[in-house]
């Protein structure tokens, strides 16, 4: 098994850490995105839409965070993606929940349009008015997040086991060293991230990030939650 990764990017880090927590065997392939790496025709070739990650078994070839963690995951037969139908069916719907709502508003609205030149708008209007919204949706996912899913009793996203889903929710919230965020308002979303950023491998995998992205943003005066 190969991964086509750059740990700098959000959807990389949950499947590397996965990897590293779990012993999973797969070979790593460093994509640069900071050199464009993933725009080359060699990479192209490996995932057309030119986004990292990307995996490699045999001769299946396979793109999108969510479903690498649960390849890999059944691959190794991890309890991790547990193979109970409703236990599964609620990681599947927590990771889908992730990806098109939380995810969507705080890294595509709140945070990429402050961090990366292609996200911003060329109208500071449009641009202010862009992560404005997007702060508020993402603090409507935040309480929901902290009081009915995960709530005062639940040590994980899903229950009190550990899933994939905790991987891929805990890559996003990564986010949050990058922009200072001041999670305290959600003390459950505040205590499930201190439990992930405690696992063994996490200071290692998120290395690179802290070092190419949120040492250098420091003192950038971004628009708090």
């Amino acid at each position: 098994m190969k991964l086509y990764a750059d740990p700098i990017s959000t959807t990389c880090r949950p499947v590397l850490l996965f990897i590293a927590e779990s012993g999973a065997p797969v070979e790593m392939h460093l994509v640069e995105l900071m050199k464009g790496a993933h725009l080359q025709p060699e990479y192209a070739a490996i995932n057309p839409s030119r986004a990292v990650p990307a995996f490699a078994d045999e001769d299946m070839l396979l793109s999108e965070s969510s479903a690498i963690l649960k390849y890999i995951a059944d691959k190794i037969d991890s309890p991790a993606y547990p193979k109970d139908l409703k236990k599964r069916a609620k990681v599947n719907a927590m990771m889908d929940w992730l990806n098109t709502g939380l995810y969507r508003d705080f890294g595509y609205g709140f945070v990429y349009p402050q961090v990366f030149p292609h996200y911003k708008h060329e109208h500071e209007v449009a641009q202010t008015a862009t992560i404005n919204a997007a702060r508020e949706r993402t603090k409507k996912w935040l309480n929901i997040l902290d009081k009915d899913l995960i709530g005062p009793n639940s040590n994980y996203l899903v229950g009190n086991e550990l899933t994939v889903a905790d991987y891929f929710g805990a890559g996003i919230f990564s986010l949050t060293d990058l922009m200072r965020c001041d999670l305290s308002p959600w003390p459950n979303v505040q205590r499930w991230l201190k439990t992930m950023r405690n696992l063994p491998s996490w200071n290692k995998v998120h290395e690179d990030f802290n070092a190419k992205l949120v040492e250098p943003s420091k003192q950038a005066p971004f628009v708090m939650l």
